[in-house]
Parts: C-alpha cells; structure tokens; sequence
C-alpha cells in the first residue's frame, strides 16, 4: 500500500470516527428505517474510499457526507420504484408463469442497468429513444414531436443504442 493510500484511508478512518453517527442520525431521519440508514452510511464512507485523494474532501466533511448519502439515497429510492413496477407487473401473472426468484433477481439487475443508462442520457436523447421503443413513431414522427431535424433524432437514436450495447 503506497503512502497516499494509507493517508487516506486514515483520512477516511477519521472522517468515519467523527461523522459516522451524526451521518447514520440524518440518514435514519430521512429513510424511516435504522436499518437502511445503516447500509448507506456505511457506502457512503466506501464511496470516500473509491476516491483518489484525501484532498478533494473539501474544508467542510459534513456537506461531503451529506452530499454523496443523497446520491445513494436518491439512487435507493429509484431502484425501489424499478422494483415495485416491476413486482406489480408480475402481480398479474397466472403462477405458472411468474418467474422464480432468480430470474426475478436477474431481471431486476437488468432494469437497474437501463434505468440508470436511460437516466444519464440527456432528455430529448431518452425521449426519441422512448417514443421510438414503446410508442412505435418513425424517426419523422419524433423529430416533429421534439421539434428537432431528422437528423438529430438519428444521432439521438445512434447514441440510444449505443448506450444500450453497454448495459449489455
């Protein structure tokens, strides 16, 4: 372990000591439940040790804390939606026909890859990309829609696709 490593990771062992439980309270007061606020307090302190340098935590640690524990919360609350769209869909199924629970897991994983692929796309790129999958509109269709040219809606679908190779 280099030198920069281990400071660090002191940094972040100090940062921990001294935060951890001002950061699980808050974390606790927003989601309702100890338990959850305990998982994200403790990513939130993986994520600092993700980071390159102990000097880019800024003067301020708490606004740090704060900042990346809304990230993973915000990221927490998006993937519960993904999952209650989904469990409601197969709610519906005949049993025979509902998937066991690691197919469930699987598929789960793959809808939190392309919600968040479709979350980082820029939002007339997610738009075209959505009228044209789930609504079934020719590229004409969506670049009046959007009131872009034909050929910006090919590179927005370009890019789509492109985006979705890498979830792949």
């Amino acid at each position: 372990m280099s030198s920069a490593d281990r400071a660090l990771n002191q940094h972040v062992q100090s940062l921990y000591c001294e935060h951890h439980g001002w950061l699980h309270r808050w974390l606790d007061r927003k989601l309702g439940n100890t338990s959850d606020a305990a998982d994200l307090a403790h990513d939130t302190f993986v994520r600092l040790l993700t980071r390159q340098s102990a000097t880019s935590f800024g003067a301020e640690p708490r606004a740090l804390l704060t900042h990346i524990a809304k990230g993973l919360v915000i990221d927490r609350w998006r993937r519960q939606d993904v999952e209650r769209a989904y469990l409601d869909t197969i709610a519906h199924l005949p049993e025979p026909e509902v998937p066991s629970p690691e197919i469930r897991w699987l598929i789960l994983e793959a809808l939190y890859r392309i919600d968040a692929m479709l979350s980082a796309m820029p939002d007339k790129a997610r738009r075209a990309f959505l009228m044209s999958q789930l609504d079934g509109m020719t590229y004409s269709q969506i670049a009046e829609a959007l009131d872009v040219s034909l050929i910006t809606v090919k590179r927005y679908m370009r890019d789509a696709f492109l985006a979705c190779l890498s979830v792949a």
